[in-house]
């Protein structure tokens, strides 16, 4: 017998060890599968081999009416776990635990297109002359990671995981490195102003940020010279977007949703912004076409002369 939990816990070390899974995905991952895991329990299907396709469809119910939790799921988390499932049951069938998959023919919970939100150029302006009111080594370094994040179109998890080596400012054509999901490695160009705000950071702030540590390798650092979280980068640039008027609009990822939208409505192409983000299908690129052409929609109903009536 083989019970859930043991193939979860080799499936875990899979995505980590042989997939190269962000440390982020295999938490929300385990959560997912140890919630799993404990409501087939109560169901009586402990050994994995035992697991039906109902049992799947009876979990991602559960799950989703607030059966489990007392709460009901948002859409986009019954759709996770679900990948999760029926990525783990995939798994003990290629490793010989069991021999069918219940996972087989089980529909993936529809999340709805949600259109990602881009701020304009002039939003992005203020928002970036905020950042760079301060300074002080905070105000430096986080003028720097506003700066790298909208110049690059960063994930907020590649930018705080980059390090000293990883910037080229001398090159001739400067560039930035990051490894992206699955240890993905790409070059991005880095222009004019996110090129002075990483070299005023790592001249006049990371050095006494780095003495108050151990020396971290990390580009970025806290004020303790450890390097800097998710979290406290969501924090700076929350607190960065409230003092440029633009509070609880902006994250991160907003930042990178306007570095693509951006370039394409400047002529990029698509693939061009697809081999930047770091996207491994061109079809998850493709849905910054819809946003653009939706601007211009709303631009020409709003400027032209015989638009509407």
């Amino acid at each position: 017998m083989h019970t859930i939990d043991q193939v979860a816990s080799d499936w875990l070390v899979h995505l980590r060890v042989e997939k190269g899974s962000s440390a982020h995905t295999v938490s929300n991952y385990r959560r997912d599968i140890t919630r799993y895991a404990q409501d087939l329990a109560r169901q009586g299907r402990a050994d994995i081999a035992l697991v039906t396709r109902h049992d799947v469809e009876g979990h991602l119910r559960r799950l989703a009416t607030g059966e489990l939790t007392g709460r009901t799921a948002a859409p986009a988390s019954v759709a996770r776990a679900s990948s999760a499932i029926r990525s783990m049951h995939r798994f003990a069938v290629r490793e010989g635990v069991c021999v069918n998959d219940p996972t087989s023919g089980v529909r993936t919970p529809k999340t709805g297109e949600h259109l990602p939100k881009a701020l304009s150029v002039d939003e992005v302006a203020a928002l970036l002359a905020a950042a760079h009111a301060t300074d002080s080594p905070v105000g430096l370094r986080d003028a720097a990671l506003l700066e790298v994040l909208y110049a690059t179109g960063a994930r907020v998890s590649e930018a705080v995981g980059m390090s000293v080596d990883d910037v080229d400012l001398d090159a001739e054509l400067p560039v930035v490195r990051f490894f992206g999901k699955g240890r993905k490695e790409r070059l991005v160009p880095v222009g004019s102003f996110a090129r002075e705000a990483i070299g005023a950071y790592l001249v006049r702030a990371r050095p006494a940020l780095s003495a108050r540590g151990r020396g971290a390798h990390a580009l970025f650092l806290n004020t303790r010279g450890a390097p800097l979280s998710r979290q406290s980068a969501w924090a700076s640039v929350a607190a960065v977007a409230q003092a440029a008027g633009l509070e609880g609009r902006v994250s991160p990822h907003t930042l990178r949703h306007s570095f693509a939208t951006h370039l394409l409505e400047g002529g990029a192409s698509v693939r061009d912004v697809q081999e930047l983000l770091g996207h491994a299908s061109v079809q998850t690129t493709q849905i910054y076409t819809r946003v653009t052409a939706l601007t211009l929609r709303e631009v020409h109903r709003t400027s032209h002369p015989r638009a509407t009536g």
